[in-house]
């Protein structure tokens, strides 16, 4: 009689294709957001805690989010932007960089900050998120136009 094979436990990253073969690669990804917001940085539990329940300027902010293949840090959608919080082993990142690129196309501006600029200036922080926020997106030009006052549009009769 033979014994059983017993395989041995899959290394960090084995076994990933096979649940997303599985689970389908949104389950996965949502999976993998919902692990992110539980174990955050230091750096990225200091920011959300400027930026959640609209306490920044009022703007709506989710946390490791699903955007596409990607999970952003931050994302505030009205706006269409992503903040990322970035340790040293992202320095000149060609992934990063892919990312980027796959928001921008996508419509999204992408801020990065390292972490001991949010655990040390804050303050400096919020200041370039709010400027990103208030500068209008290249992608608002995809929505439709304000009505015309020209052609009586968007006018409001009053009796």
């Amino acid at each position: 009689m033979t014994e059983p094979r017993v395989l041995p436990s899959p290394l960090a990253g084995e076994g990933a294709e096979r649940h997303r073969r599985e689970a389908g690669e949104g389950a996965c990804r949502k999976a993998t957001a919902r692990s992110l917001r539980a174990w955050m940085t230091d750096a990225e539990r200091k920011l959300w805690f400027g930026l959640k329940d609209r306490r920044f300027q009022g703007l709506k902010f989710r946390r490791q989010v699903s955007v596409g293949p990607y999970i952003a840090d931050f994302l505030c959608f009205d706006r269409r932007l992503v903040v990322e919080v970035d340790g040293g082993q992202h320095a000149e990142s060609l992934r990063d960089a892919d990312r980027d690129r796959w928001f921008a196309d996508n419509g999204f501006r992408t801020l990065r900050f390292w972490n001991n600029d949010v655990l040390s200036n804050l303050e400096g922080v919020l200041t370039v998120i709010s400027e990103g926020a208030a500068t209008p997106h290249p992608a608002s030009r995809l929505r439709s136009p304000p009505p015309s006052p020209a052609r009586g549009e968007g006018k409001k009769e009053m009796f």
